[in-house]
């Protein structure tokens, strides 16, 4: 009998072991999740005041008034001059549609393929 109530109390101390241990388990994994979260908190925070820093450094818009297009230009200097391409011939007119319409058949003879379409 007093057997039994040995076996008894230390079944009883075994199961309260593992019942403490359950729970210390639980309260580890509970305090591990809520440093992670804290963690990942103060991440988001730093990354959200990095990026406002950055585009308050690059976060130059050019900004336009009225007044911008407005007003006279002013140079400072005198202004480039080009010189043209000299040829020995005279610039044509332009061509008169005829002349294109001619232009373009000749140039079309000149291809192997005919794309004309005729009735």
């Amino acid at each position: 009998m007093e057997n039994k109530k040995r076996k008894g109390k230390d079944e009883e101390k075994e199961e309260e072991t593992k019942m403490e241990e359950f729970y210390a388990l639980l309260r580890r994994f509970r305090d591990a999740r809520d440093r992670r979260r804290k963690e990942l908190e103060e991440l988001e925070k730093s990354e959200k005041k990095r990026k406002v820093a950055t585009e308050q450094q690059s976060g130059w818009m050019p900004s336009f008034e009225w007044e911008d297009f407005t007003n006279e230009v002013e140079f400072r200097g005198q202004p480039l001059r080009f010189t043209t391409p000299s040829s020995t011939t005279s610039p044509s007119p332009r061509p008169t549609p005829k002349q294109r319409k001619n232009d373009h058949q000749h140039h079309l003879h000149d291809n192997s393929l005919d794309l004309n379409l005729s009735l």
